[in-house]
């Protein structure tokens, strides 16, 4: 799904996202799964080159071509990171180690309450920012190269 709208900053747009009435007294109030999951995937999927898809352990699963940004099940959200950020995300206690590999790069994040959701949006920013930033693989540049066999890129 492609977006024409600009970027907004998560920490502005989830505020957005996360229905009012949820917050009572100042104290964060439970999300059904369902509700958790329509709020992160309406934000998730309205980003530019952002595609959905059926997980292959059930919910759905957000990616940028072919890179996971991370998956939904139910009430708990699962995204990859470098071994460096995922631990930092933890020491932060913005995660936790992966429910099913907790050696590997991934993190779960609950979604109980309209504060995780948003939480949970942030890092699927977070992720989101590092794969469209990221260098292309020297396989992509090459198939952007013209017939011309001069090494011009179709941009020039």
């Amino acid at each position: 799904m492609k977006n024409e709208q600009p970027k907004i900053p998560v920490r502005e747009s989830s505020a957005k996202l996360v229905p009012a009435g949820n917050e009572q007294n100042g104290a964060p109030q439970g999300m059904k799964p369902a509700e958790a999951n329509e709020v992160v995937s309406r934000e998730v999927s309205s980003w530019e080159g952002v595609s959905v898809h059926q997980h292959r352990f059930g919910g759905v699963e957000f990616r940028v071509g072919r890179r996971e940004l991370g998956h939904l099940h139910g009430s708990i959200a699962d995204l990859p990171f470098p071994r460096r950020v995922r631990d930092d995300l933890i020491a932060a206690g913005r995660a936790r180690p992966h429910h099913v590999l907790p050696d590997s790069g991934w993190v779960t994040v609950p979604m109980r309450t309209s504060a995780e959701a948003s939480g949970v949006i942030e890092l699927f920013r977070q992720n989101y920012e590092r794969t469209v930033t990221a260098p292309q693989p020297a396989k992509a540049q090459a198939a952007n190269i013209s017939s011309s066999g001069k090494g011009e890129t179709d941009e020039q």
